[in-house]
């Protein structure tokens, strides 16, 4: 069984339609100080583009655990 993280961060773009950004492997001790300042970084520096054009606010930001179990393995 392995448990992964992906740190999943929400926006807005110039359209109004949602982007999500997903970083795998987030650090154990992020405050939501830290992400507010990387998601407002990310913004200021226009850092990302999507088809809908720049991001433009934050919608959120979440941490994502998942648990794999295998239940099959071929021979």
């Amino acid at each position: 069984m392995a448990t992964t993280k992906t740190l999943r961060m929400g926006f807005k773009n110039m359209e109004g339609k949602t982007v999500t950004i997903s970083l795998d492997n987030p650090k154990d001790d992020l405050t939501e100080a830290t992400i507010t300042t990387a998601m407002d970084l990310i913004i200021a520096r226009n850092i990302f583009t999507s088809s809908g054009g720049d991001l433009v606010s934050k919608l959120d930001a979440k941490i994502i655990e998942t648990t794999t179990t295998d239940l099959y393995t071929p021979a």
